[in-house]
Order: C-alpha cells, then sequence, then structure tokens
C-alpha cells in the first residue's frame, strides 16, 4: 500500500501547510470548497479517460482498490493535496507581493 500512504502523507502535508505554516486557511473558506467542486469533475474525467484505457494502472497491491470512475480513490487524494497546495501558494505568494509586475 505504498501509493496509498503517500497519497495520505500528501493530504496531511498539504492541510498542515495550508493551515499552519503559510496560514491562509483555504480549507476553512467556502471560496476553496467550490473551486474544487468544479475542478473535481475534470480530475474524475481525466482519471477515467487514463485509467479505463490501461494508459495508467497500478498494482493491486500498492492501492486500497476502491476505484471512483475506474481510478482509484489515492488519485483524488492527490488531486485534493495539488490544488490546495497551488492554491494556498498562489494566495500567499499574492499577499507577499510576488504577483505584482
Amino acid at each position: 500500500m505504498v501509493y496509498t500512504e503517500i497519497a495520505m502523507i500528501a493530504v496531511v502535508f498539504a492541510v498542515i501547510v495550508d493551515l499552519l505554516i503559510i496560514k491562509t486557511r483555504l480549507t476553512r473558506k467556502k471560496v476553496f470548497w467550490t473551486s474544487y467542486s468544479i475542478i473535481l469533475p475534470f480530475q474524475l474525467i481525466t482519471n477515467w479517460w487514463l485509467t479505463s484505457r490501461n494508459i495508467v494502472m497500478y498494482s493491486p497491491e500498492a492501492i486500497l482498490g476502491v476505484r471512483i470512475a475506474s481510478a482509484p480513490v489515492e488519485d483524488l487524494m492527490f488531486g485534493f493535496s495539488l490544488v490546495l497546495l497551488v492554491m494556498a501558494l498562489w494566495v500567499f505568494w499574492g499577499k507577499q507581493g510576488f504577483q505584482k509586475s
């Protein structure tokens, strides 16, 4: 279950960065969950397309075995982590003035 463990660590890491390190607290805001709900269907479609055509395959020993839209649930965990970290860093760097030209 290596893939599962890494996916869980990624989720915990992303939430800790959001809440405790850079303190953007996006997971507590409706705007984040609204944005994520828009992104999620596209992630599911992409994961379905890649896994149902065996473009991406997973070892049964490395995952839990729970699949959503043909992809392992761990893919959703990674997707959540990536979206949260990117959005949190975008907000954080915007407040730091990194986005000014």
